[in-house]
């Protein structure tokens, strides 16, 4: 049974199938199907199926679809088009604020956490979108504008705002917190 996962587990996402991309994805949320992230994602590889799917059925298929992504984009404030290249069992790690541009591209095993924003720099709906390699770590509040390549392994700390392609490994954070003055309180004067 091993061999078998490891035979697969190189294949890219468009190759293995849908229940098998939804099974992975499940073990990769530690088995808890309720998890927003894992619901939105398997909504996400749902669409990217039906994507495909023509006649009646597709049609079909697609409005379902366009219902189920509605109700993850306004219930649990994660949005993530069909049209989205996603890689092979990535981790979205919590909730709400999470927009990812239609023309991104997300590698395999790689972690988003909330309020991650991969969007286009400069217009709504162009081809100029992040594209995030294997292993990406995305901290909480990122964002990733334009056409911006993310190396493998890389990490993008939280609140980093990326801007520019960032190398393989590297390590992205934005400046650290400081504490300007520290004050006393008094006791009330009598």
């Amino acid at each position: 049974m091993a061999g078998a996962n490891n035979a697969t587990s190189s294949q890219p996402s468009e190759v293995i199938g849908l229940v098998a991309l939804w099974r992975e994805d499940l073990v990769r949320h530690r088995g808890r199907w309720s998890t927003p992230g894992f619901q939105a994602l398997a909504v996400q590889r749902f669409g990217a199926w039906a994507r495909e799917r023509g006649g009646v059925q597709g049609k079909l298929v697609r409005r379902i679809h366009k219902a189920l992504f509605v109700f993850v984009r306004n219930f649990y404030g994660i949005e993530i088009h069909a049209e989205t290249r996603i890689g092979r069992r990535l981790l979205i790690g919590h909730q709400h604020g999470i927009v990812i541009h239609p023309a991104a591209t997300i590698g395999d095993d790689c972690v988003l956490r909330h309020n991650v924003t991969l969007g286009d720099g400069a217009r709504y709906w162009t081809d100029e979108a992040p594209h995030l390699g294997n292993h990406v770590r995305v901290g909480p509040g990122a964002v990733i504008l334009g056409d911006v390549h993310v190396g493998d392994d890389a990490q993008i700390g939280p609140n980093a705002l990326v801007t520019t392609d960032v190398p393989e490994g590297a390590v992205v954070f934005e400046k650290p917190t400081r504490i300007l003055q520290l004050t006393k309180k008094t006791a009330p004067a009598e």
